[in-house]
């Protein structure tokens, strides 16, 4: 029983390639067990037996407001034209009528000057309305 001759190497270990994979299994097996206990609960609410009411319920108003402007700088709100100098005061009235998310889209024709476009949001913006959206074809324009 001899002891054989000097390792390869120089006596050191080699470093171990192989990744445990073992404690990454029992932890992601702990928290499924902890998901499948607490989601019925989650989903799961106090019964109540609710009494019978002949109200209505309160009418919401999700339609947007679409603001057109076409190639000759003609100006519409929902197929309504208006004129440039009266976008201010119906935006101002339409926001008073409508709740405070209300959404409104702006569609301009591609020829209309950039900074004309950039007005109209501007008077958007000032009206108070926060959500606006520039509206666009959706088609990537062919290039000459």
């Amino acid at each position: 029983m001899g002891m054989s001759g000097p390792r390869k190497g120089g006596g050191r270990r080699q470093p171990m390639a192989e990744i445990n994979v073992t404690p990454l299994v029992d932890v992601m097996l702990v928290l499924l067990i902890i998901f499948m206990v607490t989601a019925p609960l989650l989903v799961s609410g106090v019964p109540v037996d609710l009494p019978d009411a002949k109200a209505q319920s309160l009418p919401q108003d999700n339609t947007p407001i679409k603001i057109s402007l076409n190639g000759q700088g003609e100006m519409f709100i929902d197929q309504l034209a208006i004129a440039p100098g009266a976008l201010g005061a119906k935006l101002t009235a339409l926001r008073q009528a409508r709740s405070d998310d209300a959404r409104v889209y702006v569609r301009a024709d591609r020829g209309l000057d950039y900074g004309r476009v950039m007005q109209v949001v501007g008077e958007v913006n000032a009206a108070g309305f926060k959500k606006v959206a520039l509206v666009t074809d959706g088609q990537p324009a062919a290039t000459p």
